[in-house]
């Protein structure tokens, strides 16, 4: 993650120079670090760019005629730095022998382009490609409700050019394979491995992840080596010998130690946050300091 925000963000701390990276020029980010069902450690990050516009400036500017040009910029930009369909590369008979290659089988910087494109093709058809599975329907009440990816994955979301709602200011990206899940080739080919990357520019993007954020943050599981301190504090106290207890008291007691153990055993820990933990690694990146909000 260090290497990802020196290397490829080009930020290299506050009060130190700008550079321009993968994204452009990074003003400032925030990324939280969690385990996903399998167990994988991955983040999720926030990146806010030098010299960017409040979503209402980008829907305001974009709306008016005599500022095409702008909106024009900024869809060039989007289109440059986010993929939404695999890259093309027109040799097929060497891409058939490596259609099930490992994204990692290559290594090192090749400035070969013909190679580097083959490359960033086969990453991108292996890594971002979706694949439905019962996850997909994981929300699926069953017919008459439509059956439909809760990843808003689908072979009918293709977009032949990208457009700006005249109303909301909502930019639809261009879309060429509703199946692929978009990227930035660069980041891409520097990680090796799936990615997801969406531009928060209008008013109802913006509303939607800061719910989303917002829902995400506030169910975090509680600490495993918090609960089992509360737990152990829990049992001393309600193993304490005492004479006046009735047979009520003790079945309470009994039911209380039941719902610690109960709570400790549904916390989702992974052999891979233990490591994490053990070996001392952030669980959080962040280029400012924040205060809670309760």
């Amino acid at each position: 993650m260090k290497a990802f925000i020196k290397c490829l963000l080009r930020f290299e701390g506050k009060g130190s120079d700008l550079h321009e990276g993968a994204l452009g020029t990074v003003s400032a980010y925030y990324g939280c670090v969690e385990a996903q069902g399998r167990g994988t450690l991955h983040c999720h990050m926030m990146i806010w760019l030098e010299g960017g516009l409040n979503p209402n400036e980008i829907r305001d500017r974009v709306l008016q005629t005599e500022e095409q040009s702008f909106k024009e910029r900024l869809l060039r930009y989007l289109e440059d730095t986010i993929s939404t369909c695999i890259p093309e590369y027109l040799d097929e008979e060497s891409l058939e022998s490596d259609q099930h290659s490992h994204p990692c089988s290559t290594r090192g910087v090749n400035f070969n382009n013909a190679m580097r494109n083959k490359d960033v093709h086969c990453l991108a058809k292996k890594c971002q490609t979706h694949r439905h599975s019962n996850t997909c329907w994981k929300y699926w009440r069953g017919p008459p409700e439509p059956k439909e990816c809760r990843f808003d994955l689908d072979e009918k979301n293709v977009h032949p050019i990208s457009t700006v709602d005249p109303v909301s200011g909502e930019i639809t990206l261009k879309c060429l394979d509703g199946l692929v899940n978009h990227f930035n080739a660069t980041i891409l080919e520097a990680v090796r491995c799936n990615m997801d990357i969406k531009f928060i520019g209008s008013g109802p993007a913006a509303k939607a992840i800061l719910y989303y954020i917002t829902d995400y943050i506030t169910k975090s599981q509680l600490k495993t080596h918090v609960a089992l301190a509360a737990m152990e504090t829990a049992i001393n106290k309600l193993e304490e010998y005492d004479p006046h207890d009735d047979d009520c008291t003790l079945r309470a007691k009994k039911l209380l130690q039941k719902c610690a153990h109960s709570m400790i055993s549904h916390q989702e820990l992974s052999a891979q946050q233990v490591c994490s933990y053990l070996m001392d690694f952030e669980d959080h990146f962040t280029s400012d300091e924040y205060r809670g909000l309760y």
